[in-house]
Order: C-alpha cells, then structure tokens, then sequence
C-alpha cells in the first residue's frame, strides 16, 4: 500500500502557480519603487531646461542651467543659476515639485505620488515622508492593492514590460499613463505623464505630456531625463520642452542656512560654488 501511494505521489502534477494579473503586476511595479523610500536626506544635482520657441528655434532667453541643493525632508532648497558653464547667479530660495508654476523635481520624486489639489506657493511645507523605523513583527502578511489606475494593457518590449494605465478616479491628480519596467527586476525605467504649464502673471494653465526617462543612483532611482508637450491648443513659445538632471550626488549633510533665504544676503561669502 505505502509503494502504491508513493508512486501515486510521484505521478500527480505539480501545482500550477497563479498568473499574476495586470492590477497585481502594477502594484508590484508600485511596491518596488516604494521600497527604496523616503529619498536621501539631501540631493545636489544640476538642472538644465532647453526649450523652442513658436517658431521651433532654440529659445535661449528661457534656456537655463541651474544648480541645486536639496533638503528632501520639506523639499527645501537652496538654487544658483549657472552661466557659461563656470559663473553663478545669485541664491534664490526654490522647492522643486511636479505639477507646480516652476521646474519639477527633485529627481529623487515620488513619481506615483498624485498631483496637488490647488496650486502651492513656494513657501507651502508639504508633508515629509516618513523617516521612522519599522516596528518589530512576529509575523508579516503582504498585499498589494491599486486603486488609482486601471490596467488597459500590457506588454513585453524587448527586455521591458510596458503597462498602459487609465486613473480610476481623480484623472487630474492620478497623473501616469504609461509605464516600463524591467521585465526581472520591476524597476522603472520610463513614464508618460501629465502635468501642467503654468503662464506666470496671468491664470493661464495648460495640460503638458511628459516622457519621463528612469535611472538608478546608489540603489536610489531617479529621473534623468523629461521631455514635455504642451497641448490644450497652446501655440506659444516653449510648446516643447526638455529638462535633464545631471551630476546628482546624495552628501550626507548640508549647512542649514542653504534653507533659510533670510540668511543668504549675510552669507555671500558662504555661497557655495
């Protein structure tokens, strides 16, 4: 009898694993980049903006290369604009964000975090991520969930798993409409989404296309690269435009004053290069 049911045993077929669906496949891709969070405590990078103008000439008047240096706790940081590759501008006091009247960033982002409600001044605070331990646990039960995006296709390019996405709910705020991932590891590589231009001095606001571009820095991804279009019929100059984020570092301090402007006309001596 015991051989019987051993070769009875042997014979029976392996368990078939479950496929994973395109719901669970995008929340992994979620889970992923979300393990690696929150950011470094500090990000230097430099930032350089081309744009065209109406006429699809290189806009130089509005074409800029600046230097950064962040403080990822409240997004505060500390900018010098760079001219001629060597000379600085003046410190100005900035908070880099997507979907805000001024250049996104950081390249440490969130980019499934969802767009801001209204607009933010610059002087808004946004809430810092959380920087606490994990508590200690016995025992651990994972899911992943999505309740921002519907999965509408999948596909597998080359060595890179493409995903379109539409927002279940608030379209506005739930900004991706495309993702790649490698196909072994689920780390982002690219993202289509929305975001906005804003025309200073008026209440001018038009929706903006961006290709995002994925690296990874010490473990951390980050944006390298963003080419934007703007639609909603805007015909004006910097209807195309391109950010490139280079020469990111991760330090482990910075002085503190780099995030209080009201420091900077005391310290011109001070100001870093």
């Amino acid at each position: 009898m015991f051989a019987l049911l051993l070769v009875a045993a042997l014979a029976a077929p392996a368990p078939t694993a479950t496929p994973i669906t395109p719901q669970h496949l995008l929340g992994l891709i979620r889970a992923k980049f979300r393990s690696h969070r929150p950011p470094p405590p500090y990000v230097v990078y430099t930032i350089e903006r081309k744009q065209l103008t109406e006429q699809g000439y290189p806009d130089y008047a509005n074409s800029y290369k600046e230097h950064i240096w962040l403080r990822s706790l409240d997004k505060a940081a500390l900018s010098r604009r760079v001219y001629r590759s060597i000379n600085r501008g003046q410190m100005t006091f900035e908070r880099p964000a997507f979907n805000e009247d001024r250049d996104p960033g950081p390249p440490t982002a969130d980019v499934f975090e969802a767009a801001p409600l209204h607009p933010h001044p610059i002087s808004f605070v946004p809430t810092p991520e959380a920087q606490e331990s994990a508590l200690p646990v016995i025992g651990v039960v994972q899911t992943v969930g999505e309740f921002d995006y519907r999965v509408t296709n999948v596909e597998t390019v080359g060595d890179q798993l493409h995903l379109t996405v539409l927002p279940i709910r608030d379209p506005d705020r739930n900004r991706l409409r495309e993702i790649w991932a490698d196909k072994a590891t689920l780390e982002l590589r690219k993202l289509v989404a929305t975001d906005k231009l804003f025309i200073l001095g008026t209440s001018e606001v038009y929706g903006v296309t961006f290709t995002i571009t994925m690296g990874n820095l010490q473990g951390v991804p980050i944006v390298t690269d963003i080419h934007g279009v703007v639609g909603d019929g805007y015909t004006g100059d910097g209807s195309t435009v391109d950010y490139m984020f280079r020469d990111i570092s991760f330090p482990e301090t910075l002085p503190d004053w780099y995030f209080d402007p009201k420091t900077y006309a005391a310290r011109e001596k001070d100001e870093p290069l």
